[in-house]
């Protein structure tokens, strides 16, 4: 199985319009972030997790040539803004692709994107078989396991697919969650900036202790603020916790 990171900076990414937040970091591409994203490959199946406002570069410069199954962690604009850009995979399927996500995700979706769904659906657009995700799926050679999360008054998904456990956009991750990540060769976990005073994210000090207690071999932190300088923050990790950044490409 291979992870490709498509985008891994926060909301806003990285740099921030009228560079807010930002030094002039331009030589070292690790702290040039979009939205955080991410592409999983299988012999059998590609898996594409959040689609944000870059979504189309990102298909194009990590050569996304089909998608079979959409999973989405919740409806946050930094997540789902780039659906549209989904129609030329629509057009090559000639069916809809299947989607999961949260309850309020699907909602969301339906509101914001209602030109995609119902008796006067714009044709050509978007189509999207949207899903509840409440228990484990089997899909082709994958078995994923919703993981949720408290993003402070949003419930998030998180996704366990094979020994990859991927969750951002924490703020909380009760017990039970942390049980199903157990056993994972590779957690993906949001991980801010190093100060602990944001209210719905968990800071890169907290995402250490978490991946340091469930003892993963290797964790990636994802959804990276412009104050985070990838060189310098690397240098204060510990060896199993790696600042991920755009176009990293792994196999596990």
């Amino acid at each position: 199985m291979r992870l490709t990171f498509l985008g891994t900076g926060t909301s806003m990414g990285v740099p921030v319009a009228g560079g807010f937040g930002f030094e002039n970091r331009a030589l070292d591409f690790r702290d040039n972030r979009y939205r955080t994203s991410a592409w999983v490959q299988t012999k059998e199946t590609s898996i594409v997790i959040d689609t944000g406002p870059e979504f189309r570069l990102q298909t194009l410069r990590s050569g996304i040539g089909a998608i079979d199954l959409l999973l989405l962690t919740h409806e946050h604009t930094d997540h789902i803004a780039g659906l549209d850009d989904l129609r030329p995979y629509c057009f090559t399927r000639g069916k809809a692709i299947p989607t999961y996500t949260t309850e309020g995700c699907v909602k969301t979706i339906r509101r914001k994107f209602d030109y995609m769904f119902g008796p006067n659906k714009t044709p050509g657009s978007v189509d999207l078989d949207l899903q509840v995700m409440k228990d484990t799926i089997q899909f082709r050679d994958c078995t994923i396991t919703p993981l949720m999360v408290d993003h402070i008054n949003m419930p998030v998904m998180g996704f366990r697919i094979n020994d990859l456990s991927y969750i951002t956009d924490a703020k909380i991750i009760s017990d039970e969650t942390l049980e199903k990540v157990k056993g994972s060769k590779v957690l993906v976990l949001n991980g801010l900036r190093w100060s602990p005073d944001h209210p719905t994210h968990l800071s890169i000090p907290d995402a250490v202790e978490i991946a340091t207690k469930l003892e993963i071999p290797i964790t990636y932190l994802v959804h990276i603020s412009s104050y985070v300088v990838h060189k310098e923050v690397s240098e204060r990790l510990p060896d199993h916790v790696k600042l991920a950044y755009d176009q990293l490409s792994i196999e596990i």
